[in-house]
């Protein structure tokens, strides 16, 4: 896992343990959890649909030329 063994990852998880303190894990824990989810969800949606009229766009580009 990314090079990363068992004991690398208990010394991280103790110093995150005591820089944010164990009342504020389940917090930090939650608001990654909903950023991850935001990302997945706007990920997967589609794209904005342009309903802008083929007339409008057609006499947009006559106006450029």
């Amino acid at each position: 896992m990314f090079g990363i063994g068992m004991q690398e990852l208990l010394v991280i998880l103790v110093l995150v343990l005591v820089i944010f303190g164990a009342k504020r894990l389940p917090e930090i824990g939650s608001g990654l959890g909903r950023a991850i989810r935001n990302f997945r969800q706007a990920s997967s949606e589609p794209d904005e649909i342009d309903i802008t009229p083929k007339d409008k766009i057609k006499s947009d580009e006559d106006k450029k030329a």
